[in-house]
């Protein structure tokens, strides 16, 4: 069995990342590069503007100190092939997993539900209260933005399932998990002024959603079916 978990997500991983690579290239990649013109422009343009000797070097360290990134073309192209194969091999691992773990058969249109499942749980809910950012997005504390998101994927996920198998006061817990994150809320960013045009933001978060949706949906997809396969052909 763990040989057929291993090469169904392996598999499933390389038609997710050729298919959801193809996808980004027309819908959040264009985005995030028009956004980053924005950001940089803006970013010249602080660090042109006049200032004392204290606030000129707390600039340059702050550029000395900037994280990494890939250059644009084949690099940048490189390494988000990489990230997409290893998300959609994480993935296919982990609906893989529960569909062990819950004991049904494991087939393509089980793999789809919950690959469906697992897109609501862990982009589709947790976005209403942190949709994904373009870069130059104002936002909340990284460690406060990923407890919440954590908190409300697990709490999402729990909910799911409770609703779709538990007897009727499960289901009643389950809907309280869903609904509690957002009744907590998630942290705040420090204003709403972004670098780029208001426009661009409700793009990309709906291009974002459609990519994480086809993501989950064929991880289970590909890799219900090919475990489906391997385990009749073993």
């Amino acid at each position: 069995m763990f040989r057929n978990l291993v090469l169904s997500a392996a598999g499933a991983a390389v038609i997710v990342c050729l298919a959801i690579g193809l996808l980004q290239a027309f819908t959040t990649e264009p985005l995030i590069l028009h956004a980053e013109v924005f950001e940089k422009a803006g970013e010249a343009t602080a660090a042109a503007m006049p200032a004392d000797s204290e606030h000129a070097a707390g600039v340059a360290h702050d550029h000395a100190t900037a994280a990494w990134e890939p250059s644009d073309g084949f690099e940048r192209t490189a390494y988000t092939f990489l990230a997409d194969l290893l998300v959609g091999l994480a993935v296919s691992l982990i609906l893989l997993g529960a569909m062990v773990a819950k004991g049904d058969p494991i087939d393509a249109r089980r793999g789809l539900l919950w690959g469906a499942a697992g897109f609501v749980a862990a982009s589709l809910l947790p976005s209403l209260g942190l949709p994904p950012e373009l870069p130059g997005t104002p936002s909340a504390d990284l460690l406060s933005r990923q407890t919440w998101w954590l908190g409300t994927a697990a709490a999402s996920g729990v909910g799911i399932f409770l609703l779709a198998y538990g007897r009727w006061w499960l289901r009643l817990t389950g809907l309280a998990l869903l609904v509690a994150p957002h009744a907590i809320g998630a942290p705040a960013p420090p204003s709403q002024e972004a670098a780029y045009p208001a426009g661009m933001a409700g793009e990309f978060v709906i291009a974002s959603v459609v990519v994480s949706a086809a993501l989950w949906s064929l991880s289970g997809l590909a890799s219900g079916w090919l475990y489906a396969r391997l385990s009749r052909s073993g």
